[in-house]
């Protein structure tokens, strides 16, 4: 992307030196440019690329500076919508393939090989766990980042022998790495004006009774799929929708894992209902929620793969099928945080990274998830957004280039413009295609930016 828009997305990030904010322009530009590119690649020359390390290796700053512009921007961009947003909370795994995990930390151990007699050997996972709030539109176009938290396991390596001894229910959230969830509620709503617009979306981890107690805490909503069966007024919130009336029925279509159309019948249950705190202290410090369950399940059992069956907890009005499919629509939108993360991976490729310490690591990371977020915003304006001017995500240069690379005689959008980009990295844009995907985007992008630096040098030397 140009330099003049991460200017304009990153105006509010301060640090003490003006030159720092100077050189995390020119880094997110270049490495922008050069999409899963090395420092060196996307450098191109010493000068740049020393500055690059001796940036990522400053210790007088953290990753947050670096995003605080960013999640600024986003704030920003949710209070000038209107309607319902949704907060999509996940983790993610970045590995690293390094003989000792010693700087960077681990995430997991896992079995490497078999021992002398036949027992797993086991090594631990250099890594760093990354906890990220994606804000989204109910159309599936992400509008940024609203929180981002770094950790490896040698913070919490002792945990486990913590669980051994004492009951987990009974060691305070602020203890435990699930804590992040709610770290991510209270992130989300700095610079919000309306919490209430919000709508916190998490998978089965983040079923955790302070999730839901920080998002009403907060004004806020959630919309949480169900592993626990929780206690109620009556009987367990299981017990109590198992026997609630289907209120209708829903049509799912999707593609199994092997690519195959499946079209199938949802029965549709929603009930409310006074969810209780957990035995033992939480059940002094939590009220009851008044609480919504809506269930999902598949009226038959198909062949070759499990029934489909979904338990959403909501603090949100459900009055009647139309509010209960709606929630089912938002939640099945929360894969596309792992469209973020695999863009993040695999297009930025930033587990290729050679840095050596964790706070290195995580300061570049900070830098390609905001790259990551322009692409993945780039690919859904593609397909949502029709009207908006070209000018906000293009410079005058590119779309100079892109009008006389890639003629077109329908109005100047710029979703016209992003297309054109995807043609760059080998989108035929046929009449039967699909709309493009991250992957035409990012290498469009590279192919540009290319073509810009040679139109620069050109300019030089011919004038």
């Amino acid at each position: 992307m140009t330099e003049i828009s991460w200017e304009k997305e990153l105006e509010n990030s301060n640090f003490y030196d003006l030159r720092i904010k100077k050189r995390l322009l020119n880094l997110i530009t270049s490495l922008s440019g050069n999409v899963g590119s090395s420092i060196p690649f996307a450098c191109q020359d010493w000068a740049n690329t020393k500055g690059a390390y001796r940036f990522l290796s400053n210790e007088n700053f953290t990753e947050a500076e670096i995003l605080q512009g960013h999640f600024e921007s986003t704030a920003s961009r949710i209070n000038h919508s209107s309607g319902p947003l949704l907060i999509l909370h996940d983790t993610t795994e970045i590995t690293f393939n390094r003989k000792s995990p010693r700087e960077i930390g681990y995430t997991r151990k896992c079995a490497n090989r078999k021992g002398l007699f036949g027992h797993d050997i086991e090594r631990a996972m250099c890594g760093i766990l990354m906890h990220s709030s994606l804000a989204i539109t109910p159309e599936g176009v992400p509008l940024g980042l609203t929180a981002n938290k770094f950790w490896s396991r040698d913070k919490f390596k002792n945990s486990k022998a913590l669980y051994r001894g004492t009951n987990a229910t009974r060691i305070p959230i602020e203890e435990k790495e699930s804590y992040r969830w709610l770290d991510g509620i209270s992130m989300s709503h700095k610079d919000i004006n309306s919490p209430k617009n919000l709508v916190h979306i998490g998978d089965r981890e983040s079923d955790i009774f302070e999730f839901f107690n920080r998002a009403i805490q907060e004004r806020s909503n959630f919309l949480v799929r169900v592993k626990v069966d929780r206690r109620s007024d009556k009987d367990t919130i299981f017990t109590n929708i198992s026997k609630s009336k289907i209120i209708g029925t829903y049509n799912l279509h999707f593609k199994d894992r092997k690519g195959n159309d499946i079209n199938t019948m949802l029965d549709v249950r929603a009930e409310s209902m006074i969810v209780r705190p957990p035995f033992g202290p939480k059940s002094k410090i939590y009220p009851d929620l008044n609480l919504t369950i809506i269930t999902a399940r598949e009226r038959r059992q198909p062949k070759g793969r499990e029934r489909i069956e979904w338990k959403l907890m909501t603090n949100l009005i459900v009055q009647n099928l139309e509010d209960a499919v709606e929630k089912l629509k938002w939640y099945s939108l929360r894969w596309k945080i792992e469209v973020f993360f695999k863009i993040l991976k695999s297009g930025c490729k930033i587990t290729d990274s050679k840095l050596r310490t964790a706070e290195s690591l995580s300061k570049m990371i900070s830098i390609n998830c905001l790259i990551a977020w322009r692409i993945f915003w780039m690919t859904m304006i593609i397909r949502e957004s029709t009207s908006i001017t070209p000018m906000i995500g293009i410079s005058e240069t590119e779309k100079i280039i892109l009008d006389k690379l890639k003629p077109d005689t329908e109005p100047p959008t710029l979703a016209k413009y992003f297309l054109k980009i995807a043609k760059l990295g080998g989108y035929l844009a046929r009449s039967s295609d699909p709309p493009p995907g991250n992957t035409v985007m990012w290498r469009g992008i590279s192919k540009l930016q290319d073509i810009v630096l040679g139109i620069e040098i050109g300019k030089e030397i011919y004038g």
